[in-house]
């Protein structure tokens, strides 16, 4: 059901940021160029895992983005993006994130309290923007039904399950100087 995701990120190349490996992708980075196929299998693969008894289908820019937008497309609810840009509307939430090669503020505008949400996102590695993303919307009364992530690497993900979270993921890698090596999917 994964091929093409799972062979796609086994060729993906990987570039180290200081200590940390990073893995460049299509679905994760934008480079090269992302396929239709690609994206289909990872939707596939969201509305076979999810709990999609939701208003709002949230993710953080920018790779999310296709992601969301083509789930949304597929299941018709609508989108939340939490942007890396102060907007100043009413409610506005700021988010700090810490990743494991940046950190920022991000915004999130357009949750109201007893919103049913997911959370979707292309990569959990750190935990560190789910994190401050999951708090923030849990502070802004939303009931975050469900995290599903498309790629799954390092030990962000489990300490979020240790915390109680529900997350998900369609599949589990390993980034090392060497590569990616596919661990584990649905």
């Amino acid at each position: 059901m994964l091929n093409k995701l799972i062979k796609s990120l086994e060729s993906a190349p990987v570039v180290m940021k200081e200590d940390y490996p990073y893995f460049i992708h299509p679905l994760t980075d934008g480079v090269p160029e992302l396929h239709p196929d690609i994206v289909r299998e990872a939707v596939s693969g969201i509305i076979r895992i999810a709990d999609l008894d939701v208003d709002k289908i949230v993710t953080v820019e920018a790779m999310g983005i296709p992601i969301a937008t083509a789930l949304s497309l597929a299941v018709s609810i609508p989108i939340v993006v939490v942007r890396k840009r102060e907007y100043g509307l009413p409610n506005e939430i700021a988010v700090d994130q810490k990743t494991g090669y940046s950190k920022g503020r991000l915004f999130i505008n357009g949750i109201n309290r007893g919103d049913r949400v997911i959370l979707v996102d292309d990569v959990i590695s750190t935990g560190g923007t789910a994190l401050a993303t999951l708090k923030a919307l849990e502070k802004a009364g939303a009931d975050v039904r469900d995290f599903v992530a498309v790629v799954e690497k390092g030990d962000g993900a489990e300490n979020l399950r240790k915390r109680g979270y529900r997350v998900k993921s369609l599949v589990k890698i390993e980034v090392s100087r060497d590569g990616v090596r596919i661990l584990d999917h649905i």
